[in-house]
């Protein structure tokens, strides 16, 4: 009986009226009312559908009208993120040539390349280093940066 009872109820807080229903359907999102947005970007995956999902997702912000002139991005990649930075492995230059005419920080961790016994000759010279990537985004979220992990 109890049980027939809370899905009843269950049932009458779902059901939604034909004004809130409207109301939905004009909803716009949130207003971008600060001056200033921050984010990073984390990339530790040599999954491809996963380096190109981060591409994807700033340029998507970056397009965001809501954020016009207000968003600085940064892209940081590290353990197996690092591949995608590779000169001979990479078919991502040119899109990350055009996140960068954007205004995007991109950057690469070093402990990854010790780890990974690879040099930065061996990484687009278009690239930017931090000596943690996890350092990066401590810093960063400490600054108020938010981070996004596609």
């Amino acid at each position: 009986m109890i049980m027939i009872i809370s899905l009843l109820s269950v049932g009458k807080l779902s059901a939604q009226t034909p004004e809130e229903l409207t109301k939905n359907a004009s909803f716009q999102g949130a207003i971008a009312e600060k001056k200033a947005y921050h984010t990073i970007y984390q990339l530790d995956s040599n999954d491809p559908k996963t380096i190109e999902k981060a591409i994807r997702n700033i340029n998507n912000a970056l397009d965001d009208p809501r954020l016009k002139g207000k968003l600085t991005v940064e892209l940081i990649t590290f353990s197996g993120g690092t591949e995608a930075f590779l000169k001979s492995a990479s078919k991502y230059e040119e899109q990350f040539k055009k996140l960068i005419a954007r205004g995007v920080i991109v950057a690469q961790c070093t402990n990854s390349l010790k780890e990974r016994n690879l040099t930065k000759e061996q990484l687009f010279d278009f690239i930017g280093y931090v000596p943690s990537g996890n350092g990066e985004l401590i810093i960063r979220a400490h600054q108020g940066w938010n981070i996004v992990k596609p």
